[in-house]
């Protein structure tokens, strides 16, 4: 009789782990959409408030036309100003993240000491601060050394944000590099620098270049380090985009918008072809 009965029992506990794998995929699969959708949602918005016809920020929009775009680029030199000087800040911040960044990667990535490991948690704690506490924090230590505010404080700043994102892709990459490599072309008789340059940097590089793509996109947006470190002169595209909206919601504030988000696709396409990006954040 038991022998029987088993195949039923154990017919009935393949039912129900099967049915316990339907369910837990299915709110799986539900609360994944639901997160998109609050992820994605903002970002249309704002892509199809910017084709509206209307005068003013409205969703949805009475009716569509291209003409804020043209509006931006034929009648807005402030926004084109303030878009350029963030272009040039972010280059500018990218680069001194770049040099230090890689330099302190090859110092640190392969050791296990504890001075090591407290150097890499303090070059990466800008990561773990609020950007307002960061910014607060850093235009107190300006006015203490007595620094007026200029764009050279704007990039410090930005690479104390940035140089972090550089580190960390870098230093995994060096972290997947085969020592044996550096060891053959020592034996040979290469120099440090030769080695660096003609073994190290090229496996290296596409981690150098994910981490300076994304250490340029966070300078270009930042908000906060650029609202306190910036004098009235050096006002940058986060912080104009910001003040037209506080002040009239003019429609080229999304039209700006539409722009950066098909710039940041492209951009991030063509880097993740050219740089594998998603192969060094896992």
């Amino acid at each position: 009789m038991p022998s029987v009965l088993q195949p039923r029992v154990g017919a009935k506990e393949s039912r129900g782990s099967l049915l316990e794998r339907w369910s837990f995929g299915a709110a799986l699969g539900v609360l994944g959409g639901i997160a998109m959708l609050l992820l994605i949602a903002p970002t249309v918005i704002v892509l199809v408030t910017s084709f509206t016809n209307a005068y003013s920020l409205k969703f949805p929009p009475p009716g569509y036309s291209p003409r804020w775009y043209a509006a931006l680029w034929n009648d807005s030199p402030e926004i084109v100003a303030a878009a350029l000087l963030s272009l040039k800040i972010a280059a500018i911040a990218t680069a001194v993240s770049t040099v230090l960044a890689v330099a302190a990667a090859l110092a640190l990535s392969r050791r296990r000491e504890a001075w090591a490991r407290l150097l890499d948690s303090i070059f990466m704690s800008p990561l773990m601060l609020p950007t307002l506490a960061l910014g607060l924090a850093l235009l107190m230590m300006f006015n203490l050394m007595n620094q007026g505010l200029s764009p050279t404080t704007l990039v410090i700043g930005h690479v104390a944000i940035c140089a972090p994102y550089i580190l960390r892709t870098t230093s995994a990459s060096l972290m997947q590099l085969d020592p044996v490599l550096l060891e053959s072309a020592r034996s040979l008789g290469a120099r440090p620098v030769f080695v660096f340059r003609t073994v190290t940097l090229p496996l290296v590089m596409p981690g150098i270049a994910a981490g300076a793509f994304i250490a340029f996109m966070a300078s270009f947006d930042n908000v906060a380090i650029s609202l306190f470190l910036s004098d009235a002169r050096s006002e940058v595209l986060p912080i104009r985009m910001w003040h037209i909206i506080e002040s009239s919601l003019d429609v080229r504030a999304a039209a700006a918008s539409g722009v950066l988000i098909a710039a940041t696709i492209v951009l991030g396409l063509v880097m993740e072809r050219l740089a594998g990006i998603s192969r060094h954040l896992r």
